[in-house]
């Protein structure tokens, strides 16, 4: 291919991507939409035949919601049993419990990092802001005292940590392995989380004065409780038992003979999917049947809470159309070319990539699904030795700052009953702790490994 048509192509692409931020951010059209738009577009001026665009496109809708669609409803199902059953209240009350009011806001990031990780943030946040005015109430703090730690834990698990929907779409895209994306995504999650969380909590809230008032406070306080919960082991277990089998999928030729019998039986039981479909089943009697629930009960949860996710799974599909696209039009070859040239490492890349798509578009899940669709063929051509770290730069870059185009912004402004300038300084600033925190500490990594 000459230099010049090379040339082209990137400027081609440049030119699909600040269209897809324009119409997605500015005029505030439909993402689904925009994207196809955006990917069929793109594949036409980059000279691929019009025969095969919809083909190509269509196959990297197929490859992703192959994978990806599984997790989203596996792991939405296991957070509705939590929600219905008070399991996660239970947790919170024990961990409260041993941590002791002093300690409430440990407790809180603590909390949303375990119960967090089959849940979209939002979903996670409306599970849990009911626990943290119960909390705030009971210790007499202000409510973004155990509310930012909280909503910390949420979003690092959002980012970062598998069985996560939105980390299961990097590793996909990297082919990374899970077992241990999940063992390094600890291992950063945790001081990130803390140093965004109740360290930066302890210092902004005495700065942020809240109305004594807050509306949607009584609605959960004056709220009618189950009055049977599932025990805190129990709970735990469920939630627990999908990271539990990956790690073990991860780790199985370290602790079992490659191509064994054994082997093969941890590798299977550590799928993503089978271990997800095994938790929701457990869920099933542990936070369902165990609980008083009957089997109509437990479907009518299970029907529940599948629509909601149908807007976030077309968005991750049509990501992954546009991957296809980058990749069959040549323009992910021209891009390993100019990395090559420049020395730009695949980290800087994936981190920056995502950052540039969160800014633009508000959503964590679409930067991440976009950004690594984008690096994924690029660090591969390049030979990059750790997909896993990979998956952690990109989750870093997609969560910094949040603002107005990002509706966590104005569910935590809504809920915490916040200023909008009030929101900048705590959730904006925390999101982008965690992102350049988390990055460093993947920078790290990456040189000791």
């Amino acid at each position: 291919m000459p230099p010049s048509a090379g040339i082209s192509l990137l400027v081609y692409a440049a030119i699909a991507i600040i269209a897809l931020i324009v119409l997605i951010a500015r005029y505030r059209l439909n993402p689904f939409i925009v994207i196809t738009l955006v990917s069929v577009g793109l594949a036409l001026v980059a000279g691929m035949p019009a025969s095969g665009v919809v083909a190509s496109y269509e196959t990297g809708v197929g490859k992703t919601l192959g994978h990806i669609a599984l997790v989203v409803a596996l792991g939405t199902m296991l957070g509705k049993m939590m929600a219905e059953s008070g399991g996660a209240e239970q947790v919170a009350r024990t961990l409260i419990d041993r941590f002791g009011q002093r300690n409430a806001h440990w407790a809180m990031v603590c909390i949303a990092f375990l119960v967090g990780l089959p849940l979209f943030f939002e979903v996670g946040f409306v599970l849990l802001v009911p626990i943290a005015f119960t909390v705030a109430r009971r210790v007499g703090v202000s409510i973004l005292m155990v509310g930012l730690p909280m909503v910390a834990g949420l979003s690092v698990v959002h980012a970062l940590v598998p069985p996560h929907p939105a980390a299961m779409l990097a590793v996909q895209a990297y082919q990374a392995s899970v077992g241990q994306t999940l063992f390094y995504a600890i291992l950063i999650g945790i001081p990130t989380a803390i140093i965004a969380g109740p360290i930066y909590a302890k210092f902004i809230v005495p700065r942020i004065q809240l109305p004594d008032e807050n509306p949607l406070a009584k609605q959960f306080l004056d709220r009618e409780p189950r009055q049977q919960l599932p025990s805190f082991g129990l709970t735990m277990a469920t939630i627990l038992l999908p990271v539990v089998l990956m790690l073990l999928g991860g780790w199985a030729n370290l602790i079992s003979t490659p191509g064994s019998g054994f082997n093969s039986f941890l590798l299977f039981i550590g799928n993503s999917v089978i271990a997800l479909l095994l938790a929701t089943l457990l869920s099933f009697w542990t936070l369902g049947i165990a609980q008083g629930f009957n089997r109509n009960s437990i479907l009518k949860f299970t029907n529940e809470c599948l629509a909601p996710t149908a807007s976030i799974t077309l968005l991750v599909g049509a990501g992954g159309g546009l991957n296809r696209i980058l990749v069959d039009s040549g323009v992910t070859n021209e891009i390993v070319s100019l990395a090559q040239d420049f020395h730009l490492s695949p980290l800087l890349m994936g981190w920056l990539f995502a950052a540039l798509m969160r800014v633009a578009t508000g959503s964590a899940t679409v930067a991440m699904t976009t950004a690594s669709g984008i690096v994924a063929p690029v660090a591969m051509g390049l030979g990059y030795p750790h997909p896993e770290l990979l998956v952690l730069a990109t989750g870093a870059g997609s969560v910094i700052f949040s603002h107005v185009n990002d509706g966590g912004f104005w569910l935590i402004k809504e809920y915490f009953n916040m200023t909008v300038a009030q929101t900048f300084k705590t959730w904006t600033v925390l999101e982008t702790l965690i992102s350049v925190v988390a990055f460093a500490l993947t920078l790290g990594l990456a040189q000791v490994l």
